[in-house]
């Protein structure tokens, strides 16, 4: 695995009227790592990932991505650059079918995401890719079925393929496994690791166990600060980090191997 980064941030600060959200943030993801971040509410993680993909301005501070400064890059460009935030931006379309919602995440890559009216026949050149990527989130047998229809784990892996589709070096996800049941919980935690094998992700999660399971890399925010940084085994130790859970989110902590 190479250790270089392919996302730092130096000093990454964003306040809101006088309320400092995030605060002196040096953040380093290396390439083909899952890296997590995490944090009670409040804690500023959304705010880092906003700043991430630029619907926020940092106040001050830098991201460089893949030694590029793209502190002032347009959030249009980050998509470009190769930053794709799963959840946010490829939101699915309820009444299309698995293979179409893929589809239309394959032709924004091909710039052709507003050619509605092309022949049938030009998209279903896209088919064979769309195919392969369904394959690999576990959907295949699933294609025609309208997004509407699938269960609610089995959407979060078509939303998975969608951000695929745009062929990202960084993906960003943002709580992958929120409002889940076990079972659905176990499917998206594996797809992550399957999708991570030769991938980069930077996830935003609240289920420790998901965490512990598939994170190489685990940032702790508190306040706006990263307060402990490293493996599951290291930071689940951290004084620090337990305060910051504080009784029962620490026994999630110490229990989440279990």
């Amino acid at each position: 695995m190479s250790e270089d980064f392919i996302l730092k941030t130096n000093e990454l600060v964003k306040e809101f009227k006088g309320f400092v959200a995030v605060n002196s943030v040096n953040l380093g993801v290396r390439r083909g790592q899952i890296h997590a971040l995490i944090g009670p509410n409040g804690a500023g993680k959304t705010t880092v990932f906003n700043l991430l993909t630029k619907f926020l301005i940092p106040t001050s501070g830098h991201i460089v991505f893949n030694g590029k400064d793209i502190t002032a890059t347009k959030p249009a460009q980050i998509a470009r650059e190769g930053i794709v935030r799963s959840f946010q931006i490829s939101a699915t379309f309820p009444n299309l079918t698995v293979m179409e919602n893929v589809r239309i995440a394959l032709q924004r890559g091909t710039g052709t995401s507003m050619h509605f009216w092309r022949s049938e026949r030009i998209l279903n050149q896209l088919n064979d890719r769309a195919m392969i990527l369904l394959d690999e989130v576990d959907l295949g047998s699933m294609a025609d079925l309208t997004a509407v229809e699938l269960p609610y784990g089995r959407k979060r892996a078509l939303e998975i393929a969608t951000t695929l589709a745009m062929n990202p070096e960084l993906m960003l996800l943002d709580e992958p496994t929120q409002g889940m049941g076990h079972e659905d919980v176990e499917r998206v935690t594996q797809l992550i690791k399957k999708v991570g094998a030769n991938r980069t992700i930077l996830m935003v999660e609240h289920n420790m166990s998901v965490v512990a399971s598939i994170a190489d890399t685990i940032s702790v925010l508190q306040r706006g600060q990263i307060i402990a940084e490293g493996p599951y085994a290291v930071v689940s130790q951290n004084p620090q980090v337990l305060e910051a859970y504080m009784g029962t989110a620490d026994n999630q902590l110490e229990g989440a191997h279990g």
